[in-house]
């Protein structure tokens, strides 16, 4: 298994800040933070919308620890959802992981995911990207659709009945 199950905010923080400071993923002056949610959902509002607010599911690698019994499990399908904007000179990115639920247990009680270094880089590029097109126009080439390369290896099938994402009607094996 690799990368931790446990949920580091300081990992996807950190990862970002370098993202902007060393290699500048979205070079055009403006500041930009991340911050997490753990409500939001993928609907906007019309105000919202008009507030310039956009959205970017992902779905990713992760690895997962049961609050209850401790088990640990990876999952290959693993919904990540940003909320942002750019206003002004100031640009806002809110981040929700979703979790899934342990399948010994069966209490509800969604774990919140864990992820290597590089499925948190992976994920930012490509939000970098979505931010790069719809802020500021540009048409980018690294902005690949599809998921990781190893998302088409699925090991097991996608439970639905414990993915918190699908619980809300966004998950993006549905989509597949």
């Amino acid at each position: 298994m690799k990368g931790s199950a446990e949920w580091l905010p300081s990992l996807w923080k950190e990862t970002f800040e370098e993202l902007l400071d060393d290699d500048n993923e979205l070079d055009h002056g403006d500041q930009w933070t991340l911050n997490f949610s753990y409500t939001q959902g993928d609907t906007l509002t019309t105000e919202e919308r008009k507030r310039g607010w956009k959205t970017f599911c992902h779905c990713a690698f992760g690895n997962l620890k049961c609050p209850s019994c401790s088990k640990v499990w990876s999952s290959a399908k693993v919904t990540v959802l940003f909320r942002y904007r750019l206003r002004g000179e100031r640009g806002v990115v809110i981040m929700r992981p979703f979790g899934q639920a342990c399948r010994s247990c069966h209490d509800d009680t969604y774990a919140r995911p864990g992820f290597s270094e590089e499925e948190v880089e992976r994920a930012l590029l490509r939000l970098c990207a979505k931010i790069r097109k719809n802020c500021y126009g540009e048409m980018d080439d690294n902005d690949v659709g599809g998921e990781p390369p190893h998302s088409k290896n699925n090991f097991k099938p996608h439970e639905s009945d414990l993915c918190e994402a699908c619980s809300q009607g966004i998950c993006r094996v549905k989509e597949e």
